[in-house]
């Protein structure tokens, strides 16, 4: 059970322009981590990304269209309700969203911004941003880093920066936001061609993760919450050897005691194991994602959870605690899968 007694439940995005049915729900075995799906709700087109706020009573989820918008959504039971409509974020293509002080913020992969959205006192969001950064600049990619293309922004684990990662212009910009504006406080540079995807923090707070999806590696960076600096130390692949064909690596999860990072790479369709060696990170194996295209990589309670996008399901597996390796336990089926989250 969670939160006092209720039970945990799994929140699953999808695209609906695939044939996704919207935000799906799921309840969470306490001792399996089997997903069994409850309800969906498809009131906003392309939920791709969700996160939930403190508490679990409201979720939000970014709408991935060319328009771009975010939504709130209450959770009293197994079928979220919209708590409003979606709000324009002033941007095209988000695809990940996060709370941070007081604000729901949006990375938005099309035009290369992060927005911020004020949220009320009960968890419902107001009807216009507060703030948009546009991100400037490109890579040597000619076909996906003409420009600037936002894939992620979350805060760091002192909250007190908005941390955004950038796949077009191979860079991590460290953020604030007062007043409801936001601004670069700096910017670091990874190696050109790179192409950032998401970041992870080590519960420790003093390194953070970085997975590239144009050359499929790792970056591990020491993270100085201080000063809000973000230093490259060491790259490491994602894969044993050259890929057989596609490989585009997408979600990175860290586990809570910091020995293990795991990370989902699609095309090649598995999962890498990673142990934490000082200031670098050490392959250990990979296994198979259980489906096609894994867009998202989410854990939870000693499980890792798998959203294939383009096979249609959600795959979970338990984790050997010694070696961090996962073994694959089941899935459930969700059209256009595309990620998980837990309260």
């Amino acid at each position: 059970m969670a939160d006092g007694g209720r039970r945990q439940r799994a929140f699953i995005g999808s695209f609906t322009a695939a044939g996704g049915p919207g935000v799906v729900t799921a309840a969470v075995h306490p001792h399996s981590g089997a997903l069994a799906l409850l309800e969906s709700v498809d009131g906003v087109p392309d939920p791709s990304y969700l996160a939930l706020a403190p508490g679990g009573r409201t979720l939000y989820a970014v709408s991935e269209t060319a328009d771009g918008a975010v939504a709130a959504y209450h959770v009293h039971d197994d079928k979220p309700r919209l708590a409003g409509p979606p709000v324009p974020v002033g941007g095209s293509g988000p695809t990940h969203l996060s709370r941070f002080d007081g604000h729901v913020l949006t990375a938005n992969y099309g035009s290369g911004s992060i927005t911020a959205v004020p949220v009320r006192p009960d968890g419902t969001l107001a009807q216009a941003a507060s703030g948009l950064l546009q991100h400037t600049g490109s890579g040597p990619h000619e076909r996906r880093q003409r420009g600037p293309h936002a894939h992620q922004v979350q805060p760091d684990p002192s909250g007190r920066w908005a941390v955004s990662v950038d796949l077009g212009t191979d860079s991590v910009r460290v953020c604030t936001l007062h007043g409801g504006t936001l601004a670069v406080h700096r910017e670091f540079a990874l190696r050109p061609g790179s192409g950032p995807r998401h970041l992870a923090f080590h519960p420790g707070g003093g390194y953070a993760y970085v997975v590239n999806e144009l050359t499929p590696t790792v970056t591990v960076c020491r993270w100085d919450a201080e000063r809000g600096s973000l230093k490259p130390l060491t790259e490491t692949p994602v894969l044993p050897g050259a890929p057989a064909g596609d490989a585009y690596p997408s979600g990175i999860v860290v586990s809570p005691d910091g020995r293990f990072v795991w990370t989902a790479t699609r095309g090649e369709d598995v999962l890498s194991v990673f142990a934490v060696d000082g200031e670098g990170l050490r392959l250990t194996g990979t296994v198979p994602c259980g489906g096609h295209w894994p867009r998202a990589l989410a854990q939870s309670g000693g499980f890792l959870y798998a959203a294939n996008e383009r096979s249609g399901e959600v795959t979970w597996f338990a984790v050997d605690p010694l070696t961090g390796m996962p073994r694959y336990d089941g899935s459930v089926a969700v059209p256009a899968a595309s990620c998980v989250v837990f309260g």
